[in-house]
């Protein structure tokens, strides 16, 4: 989920309590993930697939609720068990086509360029037409998530509009101002609003929400802060501003425990940007930290929330102490909190989310033996070893021990499973060779050349098709360093060519194919 960058970073929001319970799949689709209740999930992997599904839409005359996801992801997991399994939501499934697109299946990159859509899990409704009406957040709880649902399914009017009937003054109704606070902003890709923009507008809608509609206007004075503290930079007045923000609502249990997403989630940036100083920010630290710590003893969070909470408080801890080491305090307590919440997590599919959240708390806490104990014992068991094997990777990066972090990131590459994982752990491979090996260049002739080996059509769309240009600018500037490395380069740049020269020119990926080395095309 694109939820805060600690998310994005761990792939965040966890569990699944639902393998081997599958949906009805129609002809022509593989069967999906879903409840045990029985989720008809139309699975599509490609534009005629995702057509059958809006066919079948128009002609019951139901929504469409298109979920994007992959095995590997943690959130998505998250979503699986806490709500795909949920009774209420297979019974709410019946008001709607639900549709998902598996991120790794040929021609899903694709799909997710023509829905605008990139991390995991994006989740959209559509009307039955086509027409987009809103993206719903995966982070709320599931209670939060089936009333935003359902103010989605029974919403006349996109969330597009609502934007500019609200921005003009329009009077709406307190169902579209809950469609508003609740919408996704995190998974925009700015088809709303441009993320320039967003924490301007989102101001003005919380300023224009009525004074009765109490949620709605904290959740979007939230948002905006938080879309404010992801800037590059933001002016002192409105750090002040967003201050008041945060205090009042820290001052109120019942606005900390109604927006508990947001103030797990975004923790660490909100404080260091309301909060310049080391004096203010222990202040402001002390105060989160306590809210956190209310959310967890309230018991209506789920393991994989827990786990999260735990996460911030750990950031927490390092502004109230001022240091980014913990006391051995401290250190118990997260490693008490992460032992209880590990060992009540049995279904294996859920262990998927909690288990790499667990980890990271640990390697935040500074206990890097902890973390790589609980990463290790988990992969017998694990549903994508791999997505474990890059917290490895990271561990013994910030040991310094460049060499077991290589093992692991290669290790995650060759067994990751799935052409876009494929591409995206390749890419990151031979970018962490460039950064952390520059001198080997057959290992990262080799490792670039596999990558570019296996790669399809499919490969440049969306998340692929970024990492693959992630990876060709990583070659360039290792390539602009040493003269010496551009015969490496150049024939990667060549092997790329050939594949691209048998993509027909009226695909539209042969454009794409061509613009991967453009950078260093231009360079050379």
């Amino acid at each position: 989920m694109k939820m805060s960058s600690r998310f994005a970073l761990r792939g965040v929001v966890a569990a699944c309590a639902l393998v081997g319970c599958m949906g009805t799949a129609v002809p022509g689709f593989a069967a999906a993930p879903s409840s045990s209740g029985g989720i008809a999930w139309q699975v599509a992997s490609s534009d005629p697939d995702v057509d059958k599904a809006f066919a079948l839409a128009r002609k019951s005359g139901k929504p469409v609720f298109l979920y994007w996801g992959a095995v590997w992801c943690p959130p998505c997991n998250q979503v699986k068990a806490t709500l795909f399994s949920r009774a209420d939501f297979v019974e709410r499934s019946r008001a709607f086509v639900p549709v998902y697109v598996d991120g790794d299946k040929p021609g899903a990159q694709k799909v997710a360029s023509r829905f605008k859509v990139s991390g995991y899990p994006t989740m959209i409704l559509f009307k039955p037409d086509g027409t987009e009406v809103t993206r719903l957040p995966g982070e709320v709880d599931p209670e939060r998530y089936l009333m935003a649902l359902t103010t989605g399914l029974d919403a006349q009017v996109p969330v597009r509009e609502l934007v500019k009937r609200a921005s003009a003054g329009q009077v709406l109704t307190p169902e579209q101002w809950r469609l508003l606070a609740f919408y996704s902003w995190d998974t925009d890709e700015q088809q709303v609003l441009p993320s320039a923009e967003l924490a301007k507008r989102l101001d003005e809608l919380a300023n224009a929400a009525p004074a009765d509609q109490r949620l709605a206007k904290d959740r979007l004075a939230l948002k905006a802060v938080v879309a404010r503290a992801q800037e590059k930079s933001a002016p002192d007045s409105a750090r002040v501003v967003d201050r008041k923000t945060v205090d009042r609502l820290l001052a109120d249990s019942e606005a900390t425990r109604e927006l508990a997403d947001l103030f797990i989630g975004y923790a660490d940036k909100v404080v260091k940007h309301v909060a310049v100083s080391a004096e203010e920010r222990k202040v402001v630290a002390s105060k989160w930290d306590a809210a956190l710590s209310r959310l967890v003893s309230a018991g209506n969070l789920s393991r994989g929330e827990q786990v999260d909470a735990v996460d911030s408080r750990v950031s927490m801890w390092k502004l109230v102490d001022a240091t980014d080491k913990l006391s051995p305090e401290r250190q118990q307590a997260a490693v008490k909190e992460v032992a209880r919440l590990v060992a009540a997590t049995t279904d294996r599919y859920e262990r998927q989310a909690v288990v790499p959240s667990a980890a990271h708390v640990l390697a935040q806490a500074g206990l890097l033996d902890d973390a790589d104990a609980l990463l290790k014992a988990e992969l017998p068991r694990a549903v994508a070893p791999y997505y474990h094997m890059l917290g490895l990777a990271s561990n013994a990066k910030k040991r310094g021990d460049s060499q077991a972090a290589l093992s692991w990131y290669e290790q995650a590459w060759r067994k990751s499973e799935g052409p876009a994982t494929r591409v995206q752990w390749g890419a990151n491979y031979v970018g962490q060779l460039v950064d952390l090996s520059p001198a080997d260049s057959k290992r990262i002739a080799d490792a670039a050349g596999a990558v570019l080996g296996e790669i399809k059509p499919d490969a440049f769309f969306g998340r692929s098709q970024r990492s693959l240009e992630r990876m060709a600018r990583k070659l360039d500037d290792w390539r602009t360093a040493d003269a010496s490395r551009k015969p490496v380069v150049d024939k990667l740049r060549a092997q790329l060519t050939k594949t691209c020269s048998s993509i027909s020119q009226k695909n539209v990926a042969r454009d794409s194919c061509d613009k991967v080395f453009a950078p260093a095309a231009t360079a050379a």
